[in-house]
């Protein structure tokens, strides 16, 4: 399956989720990528939209390759992939210093962002987390593992593309995944994309102010 750019991807992928429309839903999305593909879920299920900070902490000398991922928060949830950094032999300095750093980098952001906003209250509430793909999983079991300290009824992941690794891996961090294909091999996400163009701080919170702050609240 290939995709136009990543809102056609969620005008899909929202038709994939239609079923939770009526559960009332909040949307979180995964910036900046995930973004343009949650806002078009959260307006086809008339659903809230907010934002999930995570950063991946990459190896050292392949920084796209994943050895853990941090979320923001009072108390940031790291999480690590202790077997790919024994294996590539990554000190621990090197990787907490590699975590502050993306640490400055999700507070950069939400000061871009969502600057002295509030967060959509997610307690009690079906969630819907969303990227524009998914490859190691990394990054997104990251983000489930925070949305579950803040008690939501129920954590749905929903990607328009996925390794089956991923799917396989991740399949048990959440009450539903939802995904539109996950083929073998799986080169790279932007390979399942006609446009896959970075997605710029200005177009995040362009996105953003249609979701705006006095209607970010659940069932609203």
């Amino acid at each position: 399956m290939r995709f136009l750019d990543r809102t056609d991807a969620g005008r899909r992928l929202a038709s994939a989720l239609a079923q939770y429309r009526d559960q009332h839903p909040v949307v979180l999305a995964l910036p900046r990528g995930g973004v343009p593909v949650a806002a078009e879920i959260a307006n086809a299920l008339s659903a809230p939209l907010d934002l999930v900070l995570v950063r991946k902490i990459g190896l050292p000398w392949q920084p796209e390759l994943a050895i853990g991922a941090v979320v923001d928060g009072t108390a940031p949830v790291v999480v690590r992939n202790e077997a790919l950094i024994s294996l590539a032999g990554v000190k621990e300095n090197e990787f907490q210093r590699i975590c502050r750093r993306e640490l400055a980098e999700i507070d950069r952001r939400r000061a871009r962002y969502l600057g002295a906003g509030t967060q959509v209250p997610v307690a009690g509430q079906t969630v819907i987390v969303v990227d524009d793909g998914m490859a190691t999983g990394a990054t997104a079991r990251a983000a489930l593992r925070a949305i579950r300290h803040r008690g939501p009824l129920k954590v749905v992941l929903a990607v328009p593309v996925a390794s089956a690794e991923a799917v396989a891996e991740l399949r048990g961090e959440v009450d539903d995944l939802v995904y539109l294909d996950a083929p073998k091999p799986f080169v790279a996400i932007g390979h399942f994309y006609r446009d896959f163009g970075e997605v710029s701080d200005e177009e995040v919170v362009s996105v953003l102010a249609r979701f705006p702050a006095s209607k970010r609240q659940a069932g609203r």
